[in-house]
């Protein structure tokens, strides 16, 4: 038995996740999995169903997207015609062409992508890309008048262009063409380029909806190349910087992003591309999938060639990054990826000291998150290409939507910052909320950037955690953990692993299988690298069913306790030649126990109630007990000892007709208060409103556990239960719901965390309240 003081200390580090397990079907799991292939797993056709895929056409058309025909661009995208016949005007008669990219990956990779191609069919094609520091955010007029002194007669924006009205407007007004290729909203004044390609303006149904801006330039580019009749030797480079920018980029891998996605992948390991294969060489990506003729994942993407892009345009010069993609020269190739990986060091560094300061801040202000709900942190001499980075960090570490920013000038007049957010939190929403607050300010949902004067910091911060207030409950604060199915550790090997392929490529809303293991054994655990958890697990109390962990960044809850739940993904681990699968640790709790059966629930009804005692508040009780006469009922949580009187006292209950209550805290119940009300009959009510020691969502359902677990078969008592920690008998049965009990023939309730809030607004009652309270 483990010592309870460290179980308390390891249980406040452990992470502070929910874990929403998908509703599970066995059955039609079952015959799904039969039906598309006899050797294809339930465990993964139970994955399908949480995906949406219930039927065998759905299954197999996620599986196999090469199998869905798809409708020509041309047909969905109506201004694409007239942007390619633009094009070929532009080739034909040699006219300049310019592009207008952005410096995230998925910009960098959609200039790369169309210089290529642009080259490639004849055209005098040149680019820029806005500095993140001096110009921010898409094309602006500096960059229009440039274009226009360069003689050029055809703007191209990728990535971005659909907000830049003013710039294309100047464009239009100097005589140039524009064609906007871009993905993002769009806003309700949109630009007059001459065409506009953008996934947000096609059908909702349509296939190439979630198309990055690099989807929207491959789509160009393609159909392009393929009225010339040149697309052949075009299609397989340009699906490389596709797959690299659309996963890069976080856009969803659903649609033809899936289907182009599966072909660019199986590419990526071996690249004709000097640049890919000079970034795959420097950031140690596909060691072992090149070597056995596998796809790459695109977790090697998004953290190990993703980040070495993402940090040339975050604090360098893009221009390395459009070289480095557009090389066919090796040698340059592979100083433009050691000049990446410089970079991307440099980025890492400044990550975690920006990381350790803001965190070190946070502590020491004693910051109330819960009341808060949200956290805004500034600080000088941060660098704001990474900041964006730290706030998704400390949204991981503390569960809410982060607005951090960092002063741009010495005497702190100016602020620039960047927001992440969570699911239940709208980001834009919230900086709209703070307009009159702000300078600029723009974003999605999940995401968002903003400017404003130092002197609007206080009162920003003040707005922000109104609108959080507004739209966040407490309970979405632990960040939720999607889980799949269940899984035992003798069903993982590498057969197993394989067959999850079959669902790849995952990301953004299709991400990889989440499962989960119940009361495995911590046999050993260590600190590795910058933080890491390394973890040997068991199950069954046998050597045969263990298997190796890493948990990232989880030094903090080291200890772990010797029994844990983990949820997990699975990943290949290749050392010294060895190939083994290990666990990836996303969450863990104390072991859950599972429900055998409904448990046997006591619930008296309260007698009928016919006194109509005066409700008073309460003096102070020494001056009450010096008055009080006959006998006298005292209860409460924490309540104190008579002084000097003359009256009889009760305590606990009441043994008789009491002439007065006296109230220290509320009982936790209407039912409690009509039993003592039936009980004593008083004729006043004292009123203190003391809060009582209530416990955690955590603590109460790990009481609920210890008991059904120590006394199979028992009754549990619902008066006493609950009167035994403080709680109402819906507040138990709301925690024996989230363990898995349905406890059908009971009224319905909140859930655990909704259910202590009203009960927190019940202790409160105020004499006046609980004295128009019809007994």
């Amino acid at each position: 038995m483990p010592d309870p003081t460290l179980r308390r200390r390891t249980q406040a580090k452990l992470p502070n996740h929910r874990w929403k397990i998908y509703p599970q079907f066995p059955q039609l799991a079952e015959e799904l999995a039969q039906a598309i292939s006899p050797d294809f797993s339930p465990v993964l056709a139970q994955v399908l169903i949480d995906r949406g895929m219930t039927t065998v056409e759905a299954a197999q058309g996620f599986i196999h997207p090469d199998s869905l025909d798809l409708p020509s661009p041309l047909d969905d995208f109506p201004a694409l015609d007239e942007s390619i016949n633009l094009l070929i005007h532009a080739i034909a008669t040699n006219k300049k062409i310019a592009i207008c990219g952005d410096y995230d990956a998925d910009g960098m990779t959609s200039t790369a992508l169309l210089l290529r191609a642009l080259r490639y069919l004849g055209a005098n094609v040149d680019y820029a890309i806005p500095s993140r520091m001096k110009d921010g955010y898409g094309i602006n007029e500096r960059i229009v008048e440039e274009f226009h002194r360069e003689g050029v007669k055809l703007i191209l924006t990728v990535d971005n262009g659909i907000a830049a009205f003013k710039p294309i407007v100047l464009a239009r007004n100097l005589g140039l063409d524009v064609i906007v290729t871009d993905h993002h909203e769009v806003p309700p004044e949109v630009p007059p380029a001459t065409t506009i390609l953008n996934p947000k303006l096609i059908r909702e149904d349509s296939p190439y909806r979630g198309v990055a801006g690099v989807g929207v330039a491959y789509i160009l580019a393609v159909c392009l190349a393929q009225k010339l009749k040149k697309a052949q030797p075009l299609i397989n480079p340009l699906r490389e910087l596709l797959t690299l920018g659309t996963i890069a980029d976080l856009a969803p891998l659903t649609g033809v992003n899936r289907r182009w996605l599966k072909w660019g992948l199986r590419q990526l390991p071996n690249s004709k591309l000097a640049g890919v294969q000079a970034l795959i060489q420097v950031s140690g990506a596909t060691s072992s999938a090149s070597k056995q003729g596998r796809a790459m994942k695109p977790d090697e993407i998004g953290f190990r060639l993703g980040p070495r892009i993402n940090a040339v345009g975050r604090i360098g010069d893009p221009q390395i990054v459009i070289e480095l993609l557009t090389t066919d020269d090796r040698g340059v190739a592979l100083e433009r990826a050691m000049q990446c990986e410089q970079i991307n060091a440099r980025r890492q560094e400044m990550c975690e000291e920006i990381e350790r300061e803001a965190i070190a801040w946070v502590e020491s202000s004693n910051i109330d998150l819960g009341d808060r709900r949200v956290l805004l942190v500034v600080k000088s001499g941060w660098h704001h290409g990474v900041i964006g980075i730290v706030a998704s960090r400390l949204v991981e570490r503390y569960g809410v939507p982060v607005f951090i920013g960092t002063y741009e000038d010495a005497e702190k007049t100016h602020v620039r910052g960047s927001a992440r957010g969570i699911p239940e939190f709208d980001v834009f929403e919230a900086l709209q909320f703070c307009d009159d607050l702000l300078g600029k300010y723009g974003g999605h949902r999940a995401a968002g950037g903003f400017s404003l004067s130092g002197d609007n910091l206080q009162a920003f911060g003040d707005r922000l955690s109104q609108f959080a207030c507004h739209c966040l409950d407490p309970s979405h604060l632990k960040p939720a953990i999607a889980i799949d199915t269940a899984l035992d550790f003798d069903r993982i090997n590498l057969q197993f692993y394989r067959e999850i392929d079959a669902l790849h490529p995952c990301g953004i809303e299709n991400p990889a299988p989440v499962f989960w293991t119940g009361n495995a054994k911590v046999v050993e655990q260590r600190i590795v690298g910058k933080g890491h958890l390394k973890l040997t697990l068991e199950t069954d109390g046998s050597p045969a069913n263990r298997i190796q962990a890493i948990a990232w960044r989880w030094g903090e809850y080291y200890p772990l306790p010797p029994r844990v739940d983990v949820a997990y993904k699975l990943r290949e681990n290749v050392w010294n030649g060895e190939t083994s699968i290990e666990l990836e640790l996303v969450s863990a709790r104390f072991p859950e126990v599972a429900p055998p059966a409904q448990p046997i629930l006591v619930n008296p009804e309260a007698p009928p109630v016919s006194v109509r005692p005066e409700w008073l508040a309460g003096p102070p009780l020494e001056d009450l007990f010096g008055q009080l006469q006959g006998r006298v009922f005292v209860y409460g949580d924490g309540r104190p000892s008579a002084g000097p009187t003359h009256a009889a006292i009760d305590y606990d209950r009441p043994q008789g007709v009491c002439e007065t209550f006296i109230f220290w805290t509320l009982p936790p119940s209407l039912t409690h208060l009509k039993w003592f009300l039936a009980k004593g009959q008083p004729q006043q009510i004292y009123i203190y409103s003391q809060l009582p020691s209530l416990p955690s969502p955590e603590k109460l359902r790990s009481l609920l556990s210890e008991y059904l677990t120590r006394s199979p078969g028992s009754p549990l008592h619902l008066l006493k239960f609950s009167q035994a920690h403080w709680v109402a008998p819906s507040t138990v049965l709301a925690a024996l719901r989230e363990l898995g009990y349905p406890c059908k023939d009971f009224p319905k309730t909140d859930s655990l965390v909704r259910e202590l809030e009203r009960l927190h607004r019940w202790y409160g009652f105020s004499p006046a309240k609980l004295g128009k309270i019809r007994f």
